[in-house]
């Protein structure tokens, strides 16, 4: 079951949380290029909705200098529906 999203949401945000999650596989770090590789968005998409779950703490670098993103642990609980979606508000 894929939980709720929060207001400020759009799907595009839930389609990068999930692809960089990699369901039952190994959790994925990439670039917004790959991301949009990846999905139907484009990378100008992709950078402005990582810039959001960023400051909202969901997505986190793993390689700040060549832009290389990462789930967050608030990302993973969110994910799980261990957090409520009041707290990504």
């Amino acid at each position: 079951m894929r939980v709720p999203l929060a207001s400020w949401m759009t799907p595009a945000d839930r389609v990068i949380l999930e692809r960089l999650r990699n369901e039952g596989n190994d959790e994925l770090v990439l670039t917004p290029a790959l991301i949009a590789e990846n999905t139907d968005y484009a990378r100008t998409t992709v950078r402005e909705h990582l810039a959001t779950l960023l400051e909202r703490k969901l997505v986190e670098y793993h390689d700040k200098e060549r832009a290389i993103y990462r789930l967050s642990d608030k990302g993973r609980q969110y994910l799980r529906g261990e957090i409520d979606v009041d707290e990504v508000e």
